[in-house]
């Protein structure tokens, strides 16, 4: 059995009038995180041979990076990201880097196609009013 590491938990993501939005956000932040705790066990998982000097693993976890939100077509969603620390020399170490969630990401593709769109909706809406 597989112990889960995470303790995803049920505090509310945002108190709305619409309960099926929220449940989807919820159900959007539990997803994320256990996809998130998949990734980090297979990248220990292939690098579990790798071992320091005395004998202990070399990659180890080392708990989360702070919270942060990323912007979706359902609403912001807070999500932290697994971290590891690697103790061999410096020349020799890795960097766990998430496929899911690259360094930097404050927006899903979605939301990131949809922004020029409103923007270009809102100026041909403001032309048309002027006409």
């Amino acid at each position: 059995m597989r112990k889960n590491i995470t303790k995803i938990d049920d505090e509310p993501v945002e108190i709305s009038k619409d309960y099926l939005t929220n449940l989807a956000r919820r159900g959007a932040r539990r997803f994320l995180a256990q996809a998130l705790e998949l990734e980090i066990e297979e990248f220990m998982r292939s690098r579990s041979h790798i071992q320091t000097e005395s004998g202990n693993q070399a990659i180890v976890r080392n708990g989360y990076c702070p919270e942060r939100s990323i912007q979706t077509g359902i609403g912001d969603i807070e999500v932290r990201k697994p971290r590891v620390r690697d103790r061999r020399p410096a020349d020799q170490r890795e960097t766990f880097t998430s496929q899911i969630l690259p360094p930097y990401l404050r927006r899903s593709k979605s939301i990131e196609e949809l922004i020029p769109w409103l923007y270009l909706e809102a100026s041909a809406q403001v032309t048309s009013l002027k006409r």
